[in-house]
């Protein structure tokens, strides 16, 4: 029988056969699972010498976990000072976001209870002088913002606008000590006028007679005398009634329901909810409120 590799036979046939079984092989191994445990017995073998191969790559990693410098270290510190600064900044924001939410949501439960049409603003200003309470929101004339226009926030009423401008206006507060506005008991219907104090958590109530019904924890809301402040939102809540035998009148103090320091975002009322449909088509109606609104003004302010 003659020898498959004879001395006779050519370097060329010879890879030629390897070629062959070379890709019968291949073919097989893709294909089949024959050669499973092969491949088994051969990874088992191989390993050591991956192990061996990747000895100089965990040498230089522990090169460089053991022997680091002063420098190094100071700079990475820093690094992660830095990085840890700008987490707790995105926490920050996040906790403001978060607030603010809480806030919107209590805003928006509130002006689902309203029967008026309603347009958000935001609070961007606050008068410096502490002998006034007012603040600039960013309504304007081009949103249909107009004099004498209702402000209030989540809770209850915050003032009334005084003053407009294109882009933004001014709100004086109910705890301002020029500002009054009529008043009933929630209870029982009795009014009265509530004025400022100059004290952001206080108002008081003007000539209640001594035999009035009123006490502590009452609720006042708007009465709408004076057709300024439609009727029904809520503006304080009775703290203290002192009653004196030598005087004809009590003297009655009470806390606002809104948050006049905290509230960013307040809502202005529209009694006609023509006038809040379109900014653009109020130049008509805008007119003739700002003027109906300055005839009454002396109903909202002293």
């Amino acid at each position: 029988m003659k020898p498959l590799f004879a001395r006779g036979s050519s370097a060329t046939s010879r890879a030629f056969l390897f070629i062959v079984i070379m890709m019968a092989l291949v073919v097989v191994g893709l294909y089949t699972d024959r050669l499973e445990p092969v491949r088994e017995k051969l990874s088992a073998v191989v390993a050591p010498f991956y192990q061996i191969t990747d000895v100089p790559s965990r040498v230089n990693d522990w090169r460089k976990d053991t022997f680091v410098s002063h420098a190094d270290l100071k700079l990475e510190n820093e690094a992660l000072k830095t990085e840890l600064l700008i987490h707790q900044r995105k926490l920050q924001q996040l906790a403001s976001l978060a607030a603010e939410n809480v806030r919107l949501r209590q805003l928006l439960n509130a002006s689902q209870t309203l029967q008026d049409t309603v347009l958000i603003a935001e609070l961007i200003g606050v008068s410096p002088n502490p002998l006034s309470h007012k603040v600039i929101i960013n309504r304007g004339v081009k949103d249909g913002a107009f004099k004498g226009q209702p402000v209030l926030d989540g809770f209850g009423l915050m003032g009334q606008v005084i003053e407009v401008g294109e882009d933004s206006s001014t709100v004086l507060l109910i705890s301002d000590s020029t500002h009054a506005i009529p008043v009933q008991v929630n209870r029982n219907g009795v009014r009265a006028i509530a004025e400022g104090t100059g004290d952001l958590n206080s108002l008081s109530l003007r000539h209640v007679s001594a035999n009035t019904d009123i006490r502590a924890g009452d609720l006042l809301v708007s009465s709408g005398m004076g057709a300024r402040f439609p009727t029904g939102y809520p503006v304080a809540e009775v703290l203290q009634v002192v009653r004196d035998p030598g005087k004809a009148f009590l003297t009655v103090i009470a806390k606002p329901m809104a948050r006049l320091d905290r509230s960013r975002h307040l809502l202005l009322v529209f009694a006609d909810r023509d006038q809040a449909s379109v900014p653009g088509a109020l130049g008509a109606s805008r007119d003739t409120n700002t003027s109906s609104s300055s005839t009454g003004a002396t109903s909202g302010t002293r």
